[in-house]
């Protein structure tokens, strides 16, 4: 295998991962009120709350919330909802690389500022909405951890970018 398709397969094969964990991300966001029920049932099934109960306490709050936003004020969840479509949206943008990574690094490189976009938006909504810090630090981590695969397609753009000039796409779907 040539430097460039080795590259190119690697380029494609993180952003694939990337792009699966943002849907899935972006995903959990649709179905949250059952999704706190089950957490809640789970961690007192792991007896969480003897052990860390900030955390089963703030679990039962964020549901109690969401319970009565959702049986009084259920167009508050529709917030989550656009979250949810705005991850599937931003995933399909991540085409454009897989395609061509040389002419659209601009995607990983907006994909890399709006990971570093999630470090101020948690350390400034989080205290005006009331959020404990040790979630805004989860909260952050999505960030940095989302950063990394975008770091290193980027480089190796770069690398491919130096190899030679020449688009690599995708061939187009049999119609």
């Amino acid at each position: 295998m040539s430097d460039r398709a080795a590259l190119l397969r690697g380029i494609r094969a993180w952003l694939v991962f990337f792009v699966v964990s943002l849907v899935l991300s972006g995903a959990t966001a649709f179905p949250l009120v059952h999704e706190l029920h089950w957490t809640e049932d789970l961690l007192k099934a792991l007896s969480v709350p003897e052990h860390l109960p900030a955390l089963a306490d703030w679990i039962e709050r964020v549901r109690r919330g969401l319970d009565t936003a959702d049986a009084d004020y259920p167009f508050l969840l529709y917030g989550t909802d656009w979250l949810a479509f705005a991850h599937l949206v931003i995933a399909v943008a991540f085409y454009g690389p897989y395609r061509d990574p040389v002419r659209n690094i601009w995607v990983v490189e907006f994909g890399m500022i709006a990971c570093a976009g999630i470090v101020p938006l948690a350390l400034i909504c989080g205290p005006v909405r009331g959020i404990p810090f040790w979630w805004s630090v989860l909260d952050m981590s999505f960030g940095i951890f989302g950063v990394i695969p975008l770091y290193v397609v980027r480089k190796r753009i770069k690398r491919l970018e130096a190899l030679g000039t020449g688009p690599t796409p995708v061939p187009a779907p049999a119609t």
